[in-house]
C-alpha cells in the first residue's frame, strides 16, 4: 500500500476527518473510530512506515517520541493508568499498514488482553 492510499496518510493530509487530540511536526493523535476502551487514541507518525519491523536504528528517536507523546496525551486525558500497544502484522491484529500506537484507558484493562 502506498502512502497515497493509506487511510492514516489521508487523515494526516486532511483528506479524511478525524477527532484529533494532539499533533506536532512528527506525530498526530486521534480517537479510534472503533474504540475498545473508553479512551482509545491512535498515535501515528506523519511519515509512512508500514510495520514496526520496517523501523531501523535511525527510527529510534521517532519511536521514543511516540511513547513520550502517548504519556503526555494520557495525562491530558486525565488517565492515571493506561496501556500502549503496537500491533505488528496481520496475525497480531494490524489492519492499517502504517505504524501506530494504541493508547487505551478509562477502564480496568485485563491481562492477557485476549
Amino acid at each position: 500500500m502506498s502512502d497515497k492510499t493509506c487511510v492514516f496518510c489521508r487523515i494526516i493530509a486532511g483528506e479524511i476527518p478525524a477527532q484529533k487530540v494532539y499533533e506536532d511536526s512528527e506525530l498526530i493523535a486521534f480517537r479510534d473510530i472503533n474504540p475498545v476502551a473508553p479512551v482509545h487514541i491512535l498515535v501515528v507518525p506523519r511519515r509512512h512506515i508500514p510495520r514496526l519491523t520496517d523501523c531501523g536504528e535511525n527510527d529510534a528517536p521517532l519511536l521514543g517520541r511516540l511513547q513520550l507523546a502517548s504519556s503526555a496525551i494520557a495525562k491530558g486525558q486525565g488517565l492515571e493508568w493506561f496501556r500502549t500497544v503496537y500491533n505488528c502484522g496481520e496475525g497480531a491484529g494490524q489492519s492499517v499498514w502504517h505504524i501506530h500506537l494504541h493508547l487505551l484507558g478509562g477502564r480496568r484493562l485485563t491481562w492477557p488482553p485476549g
